[in-house]
């Protein structure tokens, strides 16, 4: 008999990371690419301009790929081939996509996710079923003293899975060299 499938036992690692500005967004983005290999998930939850597409800009930076990564919400996804001879950044904006995995298959990214880096913005909800293994990263506005404080964010980064560990994700928390 199989065991009780529970959210405990699916959650491997989880941080929490403070940044101050867009250029720090960016830069966590090519912190967290250094993880990333090809299979690997991303799901990006935010607000609308809370940061997803400049994390992700980051990503594709740290991953070596070509084209700008610009917000793919009218074209609903982009590929950017790697320069460097890592795996391809598929970049889905799935805010317009409201039917679930269904809805997803048309873009066929259960084939594309093998091997390439997949990040998913607005993805909650619609695509965990790609991969057991994912990143959830969740980006918050941080509030001070009753008041939104403009680009200082709350980033959560959890892992899902086996394929990710407390020590792997422990590094994004360590100041940029």
């Amino acid at each position: 008999m199989e065991a009780p499938h529970t959210q405990a036992a699916e959650t491997a690692a989880a941080v929490a990371v403070t940044v101050d500005s867009p250029e720090r967004m960016q830069d966590l983005g090519r912190r967290i690419a250094a993880l990333l290999r090809p299979g690997d998930l991303v799901l990006l939850t935010g607000e609308l301009g809370a940061g997803k597409t400049t994390l992700t800009r980051g990503l594709g930076e740290g991953l070596g790929v070509r084209g700008a990564v610009t917000s793919p919400t009218f074209v609903i996804a982009r590929v950017h081939p790697s320069l460097v001879g890592g795996p391809p950044l598929v970049h889905v904006d799935a805010y317009r996509l409201g039917g679930g995995l269904d809805e997803m298959e048309d873009l066929d990214l259960d084939v594309s996710l093998p091997e390439s880096v997949v990040v998913v913005e607005w993805g909650d909800g619609k695509v965990e079923d790609l991969s057991e293994d994912r990143l959830h990263v969740v980006i918050a506005r941080a509030v001070g003293h009753e008041e939104v404080l403009d680009d200082v964010r709350e980033v959560s980064v959890r892992g899902v899975g086996a394929r990710w560990d407390a020590a792997q994700l422990k590094t994004l928390t360590e100041p940029a060299v």
